[in-house]
């Protein structure tokens, strides 16, 4: 029988610039007696890698731009230091509406707000993703490494929004130490019929799948999941992002 295990790390505490996530997890491990394995995968919350970075922005520092002026009038008098913000992390504007902008994100990554987080973040505070997620992630993949001899993978996730469905889910933004991608194109099922356009993002699955012991307000960020068959190599969430020419809603083919 298959059997997938989703294990909590409680006990980081709180997080501050420069603080070396990998060893605060093989830390918090060791206190709660669980042993990280060849083959696991550590689930990280965008959240803490982000103020582990120093992403973290003062709102009162912000000046808005005109364009984040008009944006504000136009977006039921969203914070236009906000937007400021949102501006400068995204490549364009995808849709907006009401009090909601859509964006793709330097990263290629659409979504709300760029991603910008005001909760659980402290009054007048904005904490924007990391610069590089895919680099965050191998970093702190060597870093349990080093300390552990161990081979794991590394994900960074974040919330994102869907369209047509309501609710959110958590998606890969990070990855180290295996790819996104499970492609069975050219394969045959049980009755032969050759697969032709079946592509599995486990990395957004694994993700999802932690996010159920993580939380989103139970102070869980990092999780582990373990006995995931997951592809051999070094991957790169940016491989989850679809090309603009294979997007019908860009004008793909």
């Amino acid at each position: 029988m298959r059997r997938l295990e989703i294990i909590g790390v409680e006990g980081l505490g709180e997080i501050g610039p420069g603080d070396p996530l990998g060893r605060l997890v093989v830390e918090a491990c060791a206190r709660h007696g669980v042993t990280l394995l060849d083959g696991d995968v550590l689930v990280l919350a965008q959240k803490i890698v982000s103020k582990s970075e120093g992403r973290a922005v003062d709102l009162g520092t912000v000046k808005p731009s005109g364009e984040a002026s008009r944006l504000s009038a136009e977006l039921d008098g969203k914070d236009p230091r906000l937007l400021e913000l949102i501006l400068g992390e995204s490549r364009r504007i995808v849709a907006k509406g009401r009090s909601t902008i859509v964006v793709e994100t330097h990263h290629g990554f659409v979504c709300a707000n760029a991603g910008i987080d005001l909760s659980n973040i402290g009054v007048e505070r904005a904490l924007l993703l990391p610069r590089d997620p895919d680099g965050s992630a191998r970093r702190i993949r060597e870093e349990v490494q080093e300390l552990t001899g161990t081979a794991v993978g590394v994900l960074i996730t974040d919330t994102f929004g869907r369209p047509w469905r309501l609710g959110t889910t958590d998606v890969a933004i990070g990855v180290a130490g295996f790819g996104p991608l499970i492609d069975y194109r050219g394969g045959k099922d049980p009755y032969g019929y050759e697969l032709k356009a079946s592509v599995t993002a486990v990395a957004d699955q694994i993700a999802s799948a932690a996010e159920l012991v993580m939380g989103k307000t139970d102070q869980v960020p990092a999780a582990i999941v373990r006995g995931c068959e997951v592809p051999q190599g070094d991957g790169s969430a940016r491989e989850l992002i679809r090309p603009a020419e294979d997007d019908l809603f860009r004008g793909g083919r």
